[in-house]
């Protein structure tokens, strides 16, 4: 895909805060007016919202609980209706609960598999129909986890393992107009459940010796986003967490 013009759109899930805020606001700076999708944080992604207009772009916010594909097609027809083309969609939403295999429900895991794996495969097919006839970007978070076995968190590893084959089958499914990766982010910001002496034990058995940060995966997906000759990839950001 060519460089980014002026008022291209790039629709970003969970985009009201932590990476996906960074990552919106990433592709400000690039240029493109942003579609910003959130769920509950309102305040976060108003907040989000007028610090993207502060560099010149758009930005529409677009509320919509993603577990529901009837609010992911609603969504899209939003999109549709815009003035300028969609051309890159970066799936970032997510949640990632605690658990068991031994005592999940099937509610907890539908839950998590509904948000993480079927609607990044629902939204990159909406978001396909409107990328054909110009081209277009699909991003998806997947995590440094995915290549893991982390038994406290059953559903969340299953879901970012599975999202990294989705990636590989849109991108031979939506070649070539459109590309597909993936992003997975390792130590970047710790969780709201994570104390300060469990991140730095973690972050002290990396070979990089420190986090991440979120530049570090804005700087990855700009990079996926403009180098045409890569699709069906996942880069992982992770100061070399798979290594040990």
């Amino acid at each position: 895909m060519a460089a980014a013009f002026r008022y291209e759109l790039a629709m970003v899930t969970g985009g009201a805060v932590r990476l996906g805020r960074e990552i919106a606001l990433g592709l400000a700076r690039e240029g493109y007016g942003i579609v910003l999708h959130y769920r509950s944080s309102t305040a976060g992604a108003e907040l989000t919202a007028r610090e993207i207009e502060t560099h010149g772009v758009p930005c529409t916010l677009i509320q919509a609980d993603l577990r529901d594909p009837v609010h992911i097609k609603s969504a899209f027809e939003t999109v549709s209706g815009l003035d300028h083309p969609l051309t890159v969609l970066v799936n970032s939403a997510s949640v990632m609960p605690r658990g068991d295999l031994r005592e999940l429900t099937v509610a907890e895991w539908d839950d998590t598999l509904d948000l993480n794996l079927r609607a990044p495969w629902l939204c990159a097919q909406h978001a396909a129909r409107l990328m054909q006839a110009h081209g277009g970007v699909i991003i998806n978070l997947s995590d440094t986890g995915a290549s893991k076995t982390w038994s406290g968190f059953p559903a969340y590893t299953i879901s970012k393992a599975a999202l990294e084959v989705v990636t590989r089958l849109l991108a031979r499914s939506l070649a070539p107009n459109i590309r597909v990766n993936s992003v997975a982010p390792g130590l970047i910001l710790p969780s709201d459940e994570t104390d300060s002496a469990d991140w730095q034990r973690l972050v002290d058995r990396l070979p990089a010796k420190h986090p991440g940060t979120p530049q570090d995966v804005v700087q990855a997906v700009l990079f996926l986003i403009h180098n045409q000759y890569i699709t069906g990839e996942t880069m992982v950001v992770d100061g070399g967490y798979q290594l040990v």
